[in-house]
């Protein structure tokens, strides 16, 4: 049973899985894997480097998806991103290329995700929690998994066994993507914002850090522990689940982003559906209207799974009167 089949038969959690975590929030991979190994530093651990294996790129072909709004003195871009990619894969294509040059500002769903210095204390604070072992709130098979997986990224369970269920299930979703060659530094945002910066344009976000964060470690226990329990089961089916969503990315297929990341969510769970895009996306669609109002080139870079769907952000515009055109 895949990662996406296992927390699909979950009533407690279902959707919000992988495709969420990469798609969903732009601190995600960040705040699982890099975290994870500042956390066992502090406690005297080093964890031991995963290998990189050799995989296949997905072909640009036709590009990912893009947008513009326009009215008399504004334009605004969106692009789908994902917030780990393999550091060959190619995505970007001339119009990506022309419309970022083109813009006066850059928007991300937060303006630092490589912040360590702001990430870890609240990774620190909503993540760990020494007085409810996670090895008391998982059954025997469970904890053999665990350390299975654990042990698999260099991370003793030991030390794991500190972490909330969220930070557990965050940590080991994302981890086998990066033995498999997957890099948050090779991340959409990562790039942009680098770029950016080199070009003088100011970066902007539309949450904090501190927001992202709370998204996760808000979730009641159960739900932490259904994901995590998901992430055990399709341990090794991670990779192949992402190569093949950056594929329809790569592609510009929105149709598929939606299946994979969308559809399940909003159906099975509606709540974490809610937290996780239509409030969020509700909430970016009104700056967005505010950057309208004023003057410029703007290019909007957030998780493709916020761009696709009955309430993507351009669908939650439409119905405000404000029309997105796909570029391409």
């Amino acid at each position: 049973m895949t990662l996406v089949s296992r927390l699909k038969s979950s009533v407690a959690f279902t959707g919000p899985n992988l495709m969420g975590a990469v798609l969903g929030l732009g601190i995600a991979a960040v705040v699982a894997f890099q975290p994870a190994e500042a956390l066992a530093r502090n406690a005297g651990i080093a964890p031991t480097p995963a290998p990189v294996a050799v995989a296949s790129v997905p072909a640009a072909e036709a590009g990912p998806a893009l947008w513009v709004i326009r009215d008399a003195d504004s334009t605004i871009y969106l692009f789908g991103t994902i917030h780990v990619l393999r550091p060959q894969t190619i995505w970007r294509w001339a119009e990506v290329e022309a419309a970022f040059d083109n813009a006066d500002q850059v928007w991300l769903e937060i303006s630092n995700p490589d912040d360590q210095a702001a990430i870890l204390p609240l990774v620190q604070q909503h993540g760990v929690a020494a007085d409810r072992p996670l090895n008391t709130l998982l059954s025997a098979s469970e904890n053999t998994q665990l350390t299975e997986a654990a042990n698999a990224i260099g991370v003793p369970a030991a030390q794991m066994n500190i972490f909330r269920p969220w930070l557990a299930g965050l940590t080991l979703s994302v981890a086998p993507l990066v033995k498999a060659g997957y890099d948050p530094k090779s991340g959409v945002e990562l790039v942009l914002k680098a770029r950016a910066e080199a070009a003088g344009k100011p970066v902007h976000g539309f949450e904090t850090i501190d927001e992202q964060v709370r998204i996760l470690a808000g979730m009641p226990e159960a739900q932490q522990l259904a994901f995590l329990r998901g992430v055990l089961d399709g341990y090794d089916d991670a990779t192949v689940e992402l190569d093949a969503l950056v594929n329809d990315w790569s592609r510009g297929d929105v149709r598929a982003i939606e299946r994979s990341a969308v559809t399940e969510m909003r159906r099975e769970s509606p709540g974490i559906y809610r937290a996780l895009l239509v409030d969020r996306n509700t909430n970016w669609a009104g700056q967005i209207q505010t950057l309208l109002d004023g003057s410029g080139a703007a290019f909007i870079a957030v998780g493709a799974a916020h761009l696709a769907g009955p309430d993507s952000v351009q669908a939650i515009l439409a119905r405000r009167g404000v029309r997105a055109e796909r570029v391409h």
